[in-house]
């Protein structure tokens, strides 16, 4: 069963038409619009008479529903309507675009000039065009995520953090997300870039500037050595808001972490 909406030209008017089986429905905004009514939209309220149907489409505003009426109601607006060229309109829509809707599934311009062999080329030429762009915006969508994608996954797995991590869950996080980046690498950069700094003999203990940031909190062990003694065990940990703080580095601008 036929169910799809597709757009014809009237000159330059372009007018949409729902399917459905042996149904089919206009766009009214279309319709009036075409038929030069100056308000559409209150020509339709004041000569449609007929049960609306509303279907999503993509306008310049966005993704809205559009009113479709049937024929009672492009008959009257055709009747109503000032346009010189309603009555070209009239046999434009039912004597060629509706009858080779039903026939054939669909109308070409000028179809009925041309031979068997050139309705198939140009019919050929039109599903071809129709395959391109339909693929140029799958295209587009997918590169749309694809640039999105680090993001978002970023977002799933940081948002809902509220526990400190290690440096390497850091790295590991970052390399998920496209970011070429090792722990002994990651350690390396947050030194390099004053985040980190060797301290009392830890290699990689936060600079004032990273505490007071919050990005980082050092959590101190105890342990006991079998000669009794005891020495603490220090250990510099990411916190939730240093996650966010450093993906944005990397993530949201790649540039400052070379």
């Amino acid at each position: 069963m036929n169910n799809q909406i597709q757009q014809y030209d009237f000159h330059d008017s372009a007018v949409r038409i729902h399917t459905d089986g042996d149904t089919v429905e206009y766009c009214a905004r279309d319709i009036a619009g075409t038929l030069g009514y100056a308000n559409p939209n209150d020509a339709i309220r004041r000569h449609c008479k007929g049960i609306v149907k509303r279907y999503p489409l993509e306008t310049a505003g966005g993704m809205q529903e559009m009113a479709f009426i049937g024929e009672g109601d492009v008959y009257r607006l055709i009747v109503s309507s000032q346009l010189p060229a309603a009555t070209e309109f009239e046999h434009w829509l039912f004597d060629e675009v509706l009858p080779s809707i039903r026939k054939h599934g669909g109308y070409m311009a000028g179809q009925e000039t041309m031979s068997p062999e050139q309705m198939l080329a140009a019919s050929m030429r039109w599903l071809e065009s129709r395959i391109a762009e339909q693929q140029g915006q799958i295209n587009a969508q997918q590169a749309q995520l694809d640039a999105q994608a680090p993001k978002v996954l970023f977002a799933d797995a940081v948002s809902t953090s509220k526990r400190c991590i290690l440096v390497g869950e850091l790295a590991k996080i970052l390399r998920q997300n496209g970011v070429d980046m090792g722990e002994k690498r990651l350690f390396a950069w947050l030194r390099e870039h004053g985040y980190l700094m060797k301290r009392n003999g830890i290699p990689n203990y936060p600079t004032q500037r990273s505490m007071d940031l919050k990005l980082f909190e050092i959590k101190e062990t105890p342990i006991v050595h079998s000669d009794g003694h005891t020495t603490l065990s220090i250990t510099t940990k990411v916190t939730p808001k240093g996650q966010q703080y450093f993906i944005q580095k990397f993530l949201g601008h790649k540039e400052n972490t070379k």
